[in-house]
Parts: structure tokens; C-alpha cells; sequence
């Protein structure tokens, strides 16, 4: 991408959310804030806590004409309605995901910090690569995402990529003129105030 183009956010739901008052929280960032799709990425598998919690989402996401994907659930897309899935598994699902959502539907991979996986994800249709964490982080095995795949992803590869995972203003800056956007959760969900902690997050891109 341009360096000019400002990246799009991303906007992922926190791994457990409380239907009485999440989506009122969601609809207030939503309106506060310019964003692209929303992943609903619960930890939960009870199908029945999915299955209200998309509902509630989706009537926020697609009042206001933002996508709204589903972390992982790709059998649960077409029943709940939603616009497609965010495979977390890099390339391996991309191919039959496409086929059986197919050619409108957004499919989405995550390759962690591999760029093969992102390049082998891109080639199976993906839509979106996703690489993370960019952070410092204890979860998985540590790793992080270089910016350097970012640079040469943008500069090389036309499927739009997402950086997430242990975000902070820093890195944002950072990596502002190499990615598409930038998936963000945790970063703001754990603050008192999201829609405020977003808007110091986007204001770090310039």
C-alpha cells in the first residue's frame, strides 16, 4: 500500500463479552470511530453463546454497514448470517472455506509470523493475510512478527495484510506504511474507556 493510505481498523471482540452490555459498547466505538469489519473471536465453544452473541454483533455491525466475520466457525456463517470467517489455522482451511462460502464471503487466514504460510494462504484465496503477534507477548511460543515481513509484504504482494497481537502507539507508528490494517482487541477492551484508548491508537498512525 502507499504509503499516504492511512491503514483501516480491525476492530476483534474480546474472547468473552456480556450481552447485557457489550453490544451497547461496540455500537458506541462503531459510531465514534471509522471501522472496517469486525471479528467476533470468543473463546467459548458453546455453539448456543455463539450463536447470541453473533446475533447481538450483527445487528451493531450491520446497522451501521460494517462486516462482521466469525473467528474459526466457519460452518456457523452462513446460518447466523454473518460475511464470512477468520481461519486461524494459516493456509490449511482456505481452500475448502472458499468453497463452501463461496466467492462473496470474506475468508480470512492468520499465519502467525510466517510469510510461506501467508504467501501459500494468499494463493488458496484468502482475502486477507493476517500476521501476529507484532508485541511482545507470553501467549504461544513467543515469536513475534518482524516489521520486515510487513515492508516486504506491501511491497510485494497485493492481498491486503492485517498486523495484530500486542499492540501499543509505538508500533503503530511503526508499521502504519506497511500494513492494511490493523487488527485490535485487547488493546482497547481491557481499557475503562475503548473508544477513547482507539482513538490514541489511530492518532498514532499519523
Amino acid at each position: 500500500m502507499a504509503d499516504t493510505e492511512q491503514p483501516q481498523i480491525y476492530l476483534i471482540t474480546p474472547p468473552e463479552i456480556e450481552l447485557s452490555s457489550f453490544p451497547t459498547q461496540l455500537a458506541k466505538v462503531l459510531d465514534t470511530h471509522e471501522v472496517a469489519c469486525v471479528r467476533l473471536a470468543l473463546a467459548t465453544r458453546d455453539e448456543d453463546r455463539i450463536a447470541r452473541a453473533a446475533d447481538a454483533c450483527r445487528e451493531v455491525t450491520h446497522a451501521r454497514d460494517i462486516m462482521l466475520v466469525i473467528d474459526t466457525h466457519l460452518a456457523m456463517v452462513d446460518r447466523l448470517g454473518l460475511d464470512g470467517v477468520h481461519l486461524p489455522d494459516g493456509a490449511r482451511t482456505v481452500r475448502y472455506a472458499r468453497k463452501e462460502l463461496g466467492p462473496d464471503a470474506i475468508v480470512g487466514a492468520f499465519c502467525g509470523t510466517s510469510r510461506h504460510e501467508g504467501m501459500n494462504a494468499g494463493e488458496s484465496g484468502a482475502d486477507y493475510i493476517s500476521f501476529g503477534p507484532v508485541g511482545i507477548s507470553s501467549l504461544g511460543d513467543g515469536s513475534r512478527t518482524s516489521s520486515d515481513l510487513f515492508e516486504w509484504w506491501s511491497e510485494t504482494i497485493e492481498i491486503p495484510v492485517v498486523a495484530e497481537g500486542a499492540l501499543d502507539t509505538d508500533l503503530i507508528a511503526q508499521l502504519a506504511p506497511f500494513t492494511d490494517f490493523f487488527g485490535i482487541g485487547d488493546e482497547i477492551w481491557r481499557n475503562d474507556d475503548p473508544v477513547t484508548e482507539l482513538g490514541r491508537l489511530i492518532a498514532a498512525m499519523s
